[in-house]
C-alpha cells in the first residue's frame, strides 16, 4: 500500500500521525451510531453493498474518520477500524462478547463504553458494573492495548433521576483509567449535551450533530486537538416552550419511545437481537468506496 507524501502545516510544519494504527470500537447503540445514519453530512452514501447493515455513522466511525485523516495527511498509512458495537446490549453482554473479538483482532486502541442500558434497570448494582468494567480494561492493557473509555451523560428531565447513578458509575470510571493508564472519553462535562437539541426524537441517543461533537471530545480524551475547537461551546439559547407544547411533547415521547422500550422490557427481547456488527473486521478507513 503507498502512502501520501506528508503535508506541510502552514508554519511549515510536518503533521505527526497519530500512534494508533489499528482502532476496534465495542459497545451497544451509542458507539453503534443510533441516529446518525449514512448518507453523511454531505450527502454521500453508505458504502456500496453495505445500506442494510452500515446505515449508522456514530462518534466512533467520526473518530476514525479523523484518525485515519490526520495518519494519511503525515504520509503514514490509513488507520485499521472495526466496530462491533451492537444496539440494546447490557454491559456484561458488550464484555463476554466483544472484547474477545476485538483483543483478536490485535488492535493497539480500543474503544470500551457500555453500562448506560444497565444503569436505566432499577436493579442495577453500579459497584458491580465497576468491577465488571475494569476486569475488562485490565484485560485489554495486559494485552497491550490502550483503552479509551467513557463517562455517562448528565441527563436531564425524564431521565435526571439517573444522575446520582451516573455519578457514581462516572467516578469509578475515573478511578479506573487511573490505575491502568487508560484514556477517558468525558461525556459528563461535555456542557452542549446538556441541551434536548442534541438529542434524537427517543432522547437517549444523539443527534449527528451530538455524534460530531462527542467525537472531538474523543479525540481529546486521547490527547489528541479536536477537529473544531469549539466542540464544548453550548448552542444559543432559545425560548422555552410554552407549558401545553412541552407535555404534548412528553406525551408524544413517551408514547412512541417510551411504551415500546418497557414492552421489549416486558417480553425480555432487545433491539439488537439477530444484528450483527456493521464493521466486523478491522478495513482500512474509510472504505474505498466511501467517497467523502
Amino acid at each position: 500500500m503507498t502512502t501520501q507524501a506528508p503535508a506541510e502545516h502552514p508554519d511549515g510544519t510536518t503533521p505527526t500521525a497519530p500512534r494508533w494504527t489499528r482502532y476496534v470500537a465495542i459497545g451497544d447503540s451509542f458507539t453503534e451510531g443510533l441516529w446518525d445514519p449514512y448518507p453523511l453530512d454531505d450527502g454521500t452514501p453508505a458504502p456500496a453493498g453495505t445500506e442494510s447493515t452500515a446505515t449508522q455513522r456514530g462518534w466512533a466511525d467520526r473518530l476514525a474518520d479523523a484518525l485515519s485523516a490526520r495518519r494519511t495527511a503525515a504520509g503514514a498509512a490509513p488507520l485499521q477500524y472495526a466496530n462491533l458495537a451492537i444496539r440494546g446490549r447490557l454491559l456484561h453482554h458488550i464484555l463476554d462478547e466483544q472484547v474477545d473479538v476485538a483483543l483478536a483482532a490485535k488492535p493497539d486502541l480500543i474503544s470500551l463504553v457500555g453500562g448506560g442500558n444497565d444503569i436505566l434497570r432499577p436493579q442495577a448494582d453500579i459497584d458491580v458494573l465497576s468491577a465488571e468494567l475494569e476486569g475488562a480494561v485490565a484485560t485489554i492493557r495486559a494485552a497491550g492495548t490502550d483503552v479509551l473509555m467513557g463517562t455517562g451523560f448528565k441527563a436531564d428531565g425524564a431521565l435526571s433521576w439517573t444522575r446520582g447513578r451516573v455519578g457514581q458509575y462516572n467516578a469509578n470510571i475515573w478511578t479506573i483509567a487511573r490505575r491502568h493508564g487508560a484514556h477517558v472519553l468525558d461525556l459528563w462535562g461535555l456542557d452542549p449535551l446538556f441541551d434536548l437539541r442534541m438529542w434524537s426524537d427517543d432522547r437517549i441517543h444523539l443527534t449527528p450533530e451530538g455524534h460530531r461533537r462527542v467525537a472531538d471530545a474523543a479525540l481529546v480524551g486521547l490527547g489528541l486537538a479536536p477537529e473544531d475547537d469549539t466542540y464544548g461551546t453550548p448552542l444559543d439559547p432559545t425560548p422555552p416552550l410554552a407549558l401545553v407544547e412541552r407535555a404534548k411533547a412528553n406525551t408524544k415521547w413517551a408514547r412512541t419511545h417510551v411504551v415500546p422500550w418497557v414492552q421489549r422490557r416486558i417480553r425480555h427481547v432487545s433491539s439488537g437481537d439477530g444484528l450483527s456488527p456493521k464493521w466486523p473486521t478491522p478495513i482500512a478507513w474509510p472504505p474505498s468506496d466511501r467517497t467523502d
